[in-house]
């Protein structure tokens, strides 16, 4: 069976897609099956693979969740071989007025992906920054979250609050999902904000942050705008290696967690 995880912080700027891209290509250069789908209507995923919104024709996840598309038709090769993409599209803010007021309105995204069952090792969504209708249909569709989380202030505050809703999605939908990890991201260890917020982060929630650490890095935040994974950009920068260290301490946990 595919694991699912959904990407998630309800607050925008925190390198949820960056870490989407990146932990999927990673996966895939693992040379596992990988598949990320675009959950977000600014699309900024599905650009930063390399494709062209114009050239989609409406086939995105918004047919699929919206329209009921089959899904098989939605999926788009990238420059890996082993990973995929369902792409976005800006109609996709329309979904959540779209779905008020339709049966089983959360369990979309879900019932999109179920005809993929197995046919992919691991299968990534990338949220929108809120925590409104499409990231609960997520959350709903997921074996486990990952929380990119910014070393600034307030960081704390946001968790409390995502960490809320996991517990409700759990307790009213999909009582299997649990939380993978905390990834660090935009950290600048000469800081000693950074310092602290690190600390913090890993007193209020031990057992759950991970090692590895994403730094600020001008290579990593270059590579979307070439449409490419940081690993085909610059596999030597600094944002390369953390993220294939996140990745392996992903793989690992869930080799360890299916003994």
């Amino acid at each position: 069976m595919s694991r699912i995880v959904a990407i998630v912080n309800q607050k925008g700027g925190v390198g949820k897609t960056t870490t989407a891209i990146n932990v999927s290509a990673s996966v895939a250069a693992a040379e596992k099956r990988a598949l990320v789908v675009d959950m977000d209507p600014q699309a900024n995923l599905t650009s930063g693979l390399g494709v062209d919104g114009a050239s989609l024709n409406g086939s995105t996840i918004y047919r699929g969740i919206v329209d009921g598309a089959p899904v098989e038709g939605l999926i788009l090769d990238t420059a890996l071989e082993r990973l995929k993409l369902i792409p976005s599209e800006r109609n996709l803010t329309g979904a959540e007025i779209e779905l008020v007021d339709q049966p089983r309105r959360e369990y979309r995204l879900k019932e999109v992906l179920a005809p993929l069952a197995g046919a992919y090792d691991w299968i990534f969504v990338d949220c929108p920054p809120s925590l409104g209708l499409l990231t609960v249909n997520a959350l709903v569709a997921a074996d486990a979250v990952l929380i990119p989380l910014q070393c600034e202030f307030f960081a704390l505050a946001g968790v409390s609050e995502l960490m809320s809703t996991v517990g409700r999605v759990r307790a009213s939908f999909n009582p299997k999902l649990r939380v993978e990890g905390i990834v660090l991201t935009m950290v600048d260890e000469r800081t000693n904000l950074t310092t602290q917020v690190i600390e913090d982060v890993r007193r209020a929630f031990p057992g759950v942050v991970f090692d590895a650490i994403i730094p600020r890095n001008v290579r990593l935040a270059e590579a979307p705008s070439f449409g490419k994974p940081i690993l085909l950009y610059d596999i030597r920068s600094k944002g390369a290696e953390a993220y294939l260290a996140l990745t392996k301490e992903i793989l690992r946990h869930e080799e360890e967690s299916s003994r």
